[in-house]
């Protein structure tokens, strides 16, 4: 059986944007999905959100995938290069994924961005572990350096880029409810 972990954006939780609906097509399809409650999630801290997945998932093999939006990219990632050399997983889709930001409200947001943005993540430990790796990004993102991302996307992970349009940060607030991409990828890359 396949494995969807869906890790949510910072200030999300599972009820919130797309992820009931995409959870729902996908059970319908017979997948075992979990989407994770993460800890603390206006104030989100790198150790505890991948602790939360080290605690969650106990056997990640080529049958296991993972769905990501915005800082839960960045939780997939720091917890796939803690995980041992010769782990694979079947792949991931990162919405709204980022290594850098912009347009942040205010120091405190800032202060909290700052540790995600400053605390390398090592891609060399990351690349040989997903099989597939697909980045879908708004051409009106508020928060994220499209161009300057998805070239690290790429060139770092090998990922193949996806620009949508005009769906903001992919969120409730931008009218996203639905992301039909991200469950036809998915079910390609399962397939």
């Amino acid at each position: 059986m396949k494995n969807i972990y869906i890790i949510h954006r910072w200030d999300g939780n599972p009820n919130s944007d797309w992820y009931p609906w995409i959870k729902k097509e996908l059970e319908n399809k017979n997948f075992k999905i979990i989407i994770l409650e993460m800890p603390n999630t206006s104030k989100p801290i790198i150790n505890a959100w991948v602790n939360k997945l080290k605690e969650t998932i106990k056997n990640v093999d080529e049958n296991t995938y993972f769905i990501g939006h915005s800082i839960g990219c960045q939780t997939i990632m720091r917890y796939l290069e803690q995980l041992p050399e010769n782990t694979k997983i079947g792949g991931a889709i990162f919405v709204a994924g980022w290594f850098n930001l912009a347009n942040l409200e205010g120091e405190e947001v800032e202060a909290i961005a700052k540790s995600w943005i400053e605390t390398p993540i090592k891609f060399n430990k990351i690349k040989n572990k997903i099989k597939d790796l697909i980045v879908i990004l708004s051409n009106n993102e508020p928060y994220n350096f499209v161009k300057e991302n998805s070239k690290i996307f790429n060139e770092k992970l090998n990922a193949k880029i996806i620009i949508e349009n005009k769906k903001g940060h992919f969120t409730e607030e931008d009218g996203v409810k639905e992301l039909p991409i991200v469950l036809n990828k998915l079910l390609e890359m399962t397939s």
